[in-house]
C-alpha cells in the first residue's frame, strides 16, 4: 500500500498537511488512532490568534511580543514571527472552508481576549471554535476525496537507507500489522499530556505514540519538560473549562470569596496561583454569574453544559469548582523550519512537533493557530519532497515489524492500577511545582516499573477488537515519554514558565 505522502493523526494538523499535498498532486493518505471527529483538536474552545484587530487595535508585532513574553525567552524567534505573521492568512483560508466565526454586529470575524495577549486576538465560533474547524477541514477532506482510514494504531517508522519510507500499524479491528509504504511521512499524532492521566483535560488517546516512534527511527526531542498546566479544569472530572471563560470577565475566587490574582495573567502564573491556595487549604472557583445567562447561553453555551453535566452546578447560579490540570505539551519532535525531522523524508506538525514557538509557555490561542500554520508547512514540503524522491524503497518483507505487541508475558503486575500511581506522582512530583528530590523519586519509580514490564501485559489475547492489548502499548509509550519528560526536568535547574523548580 504505497502513497507519496503519509500522515499519521487526523486532527487539524495532519488534515490541513493533507490539504496542502493534495493541492500539489501528489498521493496522499491518512492513518488516524481514533477518528478524526474524536481528535484533541476538538477540545480546544477559545479561539484561534490572528492580528485582525476586527474588536480594537492589535497588530502582527504584538501578537510576536505576547508570544515571546510568554514563552520565557526560550522561543525561536524566527519561527515566531512567521506563525504570527502567517496567522490572518492562515484565519482567512479557514473562514473560505466554511468555519462558522462567530460575528460581530459589523460581519467580521468576532475576537475576544485569552490570557497574556495585549488586545482581543482570538477568534472564536463561540466556544465551539476547535471542533467547527475540525469539522470543516474534515468536509474538505472527504469532498478531495482524500484517504483516511481510521482505527490504526502507530507501531514504527519503517527506516530504510536513512530515510522514512513508511510505517508500521496495528490494525484495531482485524488484530493484524499493516505496512504503508510512502516517500514521505508527517506524524501529526498530538501531545503526551495523558501521561497525567485523570489530572488531564486530555483525550485518553493523547499518550505520546508519535513522539516514542519518532525517537525509534532516530528523530530528536526538545523541551519535552516543559507541560503546560490549564488554570481552570473541573474539579471533580478535570473537564477543561475554556479560557473564553475569564477573558469574557470571569472571576476567580477563593473560598473567602476573595481574588488573588489577575485572571488573565499568562496560564503557568495563573495555574501557580491557584495552586497556592489550594496547598494553602483554599478551595478555587470560576465565577461567570455576573455576565447573565444571556451572554453565556451566546458565547459560553458549551462551558455551562461541560458545568452542568461533569459537576451538577448551574454556572448561571453557581460558583464553578476548579483546579489545574495538565492541558498541553510544548515539547516534542525537534523540526526545523520546514517542518522536517531530523530523518529524511520525516515531518512532524501540531502538538506532537517543536517548531521553537511555545517556549517554555504557551500563549493561550496559539495552539490551533499552530496546527493551521505548520500543518499548511509540513503538507507542502513533504508533498515537494515526495515529488522528488523518485527512488522506491523495497521492504523487505521478511523484516517483522511492531513486533512489541506479542502478548506472551505472564501477567503478575496490573499495568492500569500502575498507570494511575504514575500519573499521581507526575502530578504531585512533576507537575506545576518541582524540585529536585521529587523528580529524583519520581524518576527512579519510571525506572522501576520500566524494569517489570516483562511481568505486564494484556489479559485479552484475542485479536479483533483487542482494547486490553492498545492500552497496553499506550501504557509502554506514556512510560516512555515520561522518562524523557523527567530526565529532562532533572536536568534544567532553574524555573522557567512551566517548569517551575521551587527549589
Amino acid at each position: 500500500m504505497k502513497s507519496d505522502v503519509l500522515i499519521i493523526g487526523a486532527g487539524g494538523a495532519g488534515l490541513t498537511a493533507a490539504l496542502h499535498a493534495k493541492e500539489k498532486g501528489v498521493s496522499v493518505r491518512v492513518l488516524t488512532k481514533e477518528y478524526p471527529t474524536r481528535s484533541q483538536t476538538c477540545m480546544a474552545q477559545g479561539g484561534i490568534n490572528a492580528a485582525l484587530g476586527n474588536n480594537g487595535e492589535d497588530s502582527v508585532e504584538a501578537h510576536i511580543a505576547n508570544t515571546l513574553k510568554s514563552a520565557h525567552g526560550m522561543a525561536n524567534e524566527d519561527a515566531v514571527r512567521h506563525l504570527c505573521a502567517s496567522a490572518p492568512e492562515a484565519v482567512e483560508w479557514l473562514d473560505r472552508l466554511g468555519v462558522c466565526f462567530s460575528r460581530t454586529k459589523d460581519a467580521k470575524i468576532a475576537q475576544r481576549s485569552l490570557g497574556g495577549a495585549s488586545a482581543p486576538r482570538a477568534c472564536h465560533a463561540q466556544d465551539y471554535t476547535g471542533l467547527k474547524i475540525l469539522h470543516s477541514l474534515y468536509d474538505k477532506c472527504l469532498s478531495e476525496g482524500i484517504e483516511i482510514l481510521n482505527e490504526k494504531f502507530l507501531l514504527d517508522v519503517i527506516v530504510s537507507e536513512d530515510k522514512a519510507c513508511g510505517v508500521s500499524v496495528l490494525d484495531i479491528r482485524s488484530g493484524e500489522v499493516e505496512v504503508y509504504e510512502s516517500k514521505s511521512v508527517i506524524l501529526a499524532t498530538g501531545g503526551y499530556s495523558r501521561v497525567y492521566d485523570k489530572h488531564s483535560t486530555n483525550s485518553t488517546a493523547s499518550t505520546g505514540d508519535g513522539i516514542v516512534a519518532a525517537v525509534r527511527a532516530g528523530a530528536k526531542l526538545k523541551d519535552m519538560a516543559f507541560v503546560q498546566f490549564h488554570p481552570t479544569g473541573l474539579k471533580n472530572s478535570s473537564i477543561l473549562i475554556s479560557e473564553s471563560a475569564r477573558g469574557a470577565g470571569g472571576y476567580l475566587l477563593n473560598s473567602k470569596g476573595e481574588r488573588f490574582v489577575d485572571e488573565l495573567r499568562p496560564r503557568d502564573e495563573v495555574a501557580r496561583a491557584i495552586n497556592e491556595q489550594i496547598l494553602s487549604g483554599e478551595e478555587v472557583f470560576l465565577d461567570i454569574r455576573h455576565l447573565g445567562e444571556e451572554f453565556i447561553d451566546e458565547e459560553l453555551p458549551q462551558e455551562r453544559k461541560l458545568a452542568i453535566l461533569y459537576e451538577n452546578i448551574d454556572p448561571v447560579t453557581d460558583l464553578i469548582p476548579i483546579k489545574p490540570v495538565a492541558h498541553y505539551t510544548m515539547g516534542g519532535i525537534e523540526v526545523d523550519k520546514t517542518s522536517s525531522t531530523s530523518l529524511k523524508g520525516l515531518y512532524a506538525a501540531g502538538e506532537c512537533a517543536n517548531h521553537g514557538v511555545h517556549g517554555a509557555n504557551r500563549l493561550g490561542g496559539n495552539s490551533l493557530l499552530e496546527l493551521i500554520v505548520f500543518g499548511k508547512q509540513a503538507g507542502q514540503n513533504a508533498a515537494a519532497y515526495a515529488l522528488l524522491e523518485n527512488s522506491d524503497v523495497d521492504i523487505h518483507p521478511q523484516v517483522k515489524y511492531g513486533s512489541e505487541i506479542e502478548d506472551d508475558n505472564d501477567i503478575e503486575l496490573d499495568f492500569y492500577k500502575i498507570k494511575e500511581e504514575i500519573a499521581d506522582l507526575f502530578y504531585k512530583n512533576v507537575g506545576i511545582i518541582r524540585c529536585e528530590k521529587d523528580l529524583l523519586s519520581a524518576e527512579e519509580k519510571i525506572q522501576e516499573i520500566q524494569s517489570k514490564l516483562h511481568l505486564m501485559g494484556a489479559e485479552d489475547r484475542s485479536k479483533v477488537y483487542n482494547t486490553n492489548r492498545i492500552e497496553f502499548l499506550e501504557f509502554k509509550n506514556t512510560l516512555e515519554v515520561c522518562a524523557y519528560v523527567v530526565r529532562e526536568a532533572l536536568d534544567i535547574k532553574e524555573s522557567c514558565g512551566a517548569h517551575y523548580r521551587i527549589d
